[in-house]
């Protein structure tokens, strides 16, 4: 059995939003990001999400992310699609991003809803329409009305898949009803962007992923949809459910994704450092209760 479904992914099925490791003196750790996305290939991912809510866009410079795509282009090689978070509160900043990461050599971009304005659907609309027309890559779009406070509604999700340069959507909207009705009227290639949602989505149609929990167990979930996809459902139930307690830690605890990312990779030993402000590193209770969720899973293999 394969996974059955019109859409092709576009970047790949098993994605990692990857974080952006910083030295302790807070600058782009470069070496840290090759070495963390060899590690996240290796893993089982097939692509990465760079610059993204994970990877601290609002807070990295827009140099900073160009020199990260590159990093990491070099680092992963050809084969691995890369998608450069573009998306700002600014439609002309957004072009001229999406711009930058074309030029980086990105393969892809992600474009959130803007923030904070909260534009009505047509301008919303507008405003992805621009982006997409303002480079040549292929454009994720990114529902996440949580954080953004706007949401890109069904409707809009509908008419925006007739633009040639709008191929998927990462899907943080906690809306199963309206993912199934564009997911039944469109080609977009659908990616679960909340990490308790990967198999419910991709058994629904969904191509695959874009995972925070991902940065600490790859495997974990390539390990889902490869046995979703294998025809062994009850065993994806099963890899999904038993990495609940690392993804309620890490997701769901009050504190943000990039901050127990990191926490945890950096008790890890793996390259992650400190995260910016306003955001505060992950309090000493935090992250023992992640190494001990850690700790659980990785007892169990993947098997």
């Amino acid at each position: 059995m394969t996974h059955s479904d019109s859409s092709t992914p576009p970047f790949g099925r098993a994605l990692c939003a990857m974080i952006t490791p910083f030295t302790e003196a807070g600058v782009l750790d470069l070496d840290g990001a090759q070495r963390l996305a060899g590690r996240l290939v290796a893993g089982g991912c097939d692509g990465l999400v760079l610059s993204g809510t994970t990877g601290e866009s609002p807070t990295t410079t827009d140099a900073e992310k160009a020199e990260l795509v590159r990093a990491v282009r070099a680092a992963a090689g050809d084969g691995v699609p890369l998608v450069a978070g573009v998306g700002t509160a600014d439609t002309r900043h957004t072009v001229d991003l999406a711009r930058a990461a074309e030029k980086a050599g990105a393969d892809g971009v992600l474009v959130v809803s803007p923030y904070y304005s909260r534009p009505p659907q047509d301008a919303l609309e507008a405003h992805f329409r621009e982006v997409a027309d303002g480079c040549g890559l292929p454009v994720m779009l990114y529902d996440i009305p949580g954080r953004t406070g706007t949401r890109i509604e069904p409707d809009t999700l509908i008419r925006l898949a007739g633009h040639p340069r709008i191929v998927a959507v990462k899907d943080c909207a906690y809306d199963l009803l309206g993912t199934q009705k564009v997911l039944s009227r469109t080609e977009l290639a659908y990616y679960a962007g909340c990490d308790e949602q990967i198999l419910a989505l991709y058994a629904v149609g969904a191509v695959g992923y874009v995972s925070t929990v991902a940065n600490v167990v790859p495997e974990q979930f390539r390990a889902i949809i490869d046995a979703f996809d294998a025809g062994d459902t009850g065993r994806a139930a099963r890899l999904q459910r038993r990495a609940m307690e690392l993804i309620e830690t890490m997701m769901a605890s009050g504190t943000p994704g990039t901050v127990t990312a990191k926490a945890l990779l950096t008790s890890l030993g793996l390259p992650a450092g400190p995260v910016r402000a306003p955001l505060r590193d992950a309090r000493p209770e935090t992250a023992d209760a992640l190494r001990a969720a850690y700790a659980r899973l990785a007892a169990e293999p993947v098997v």
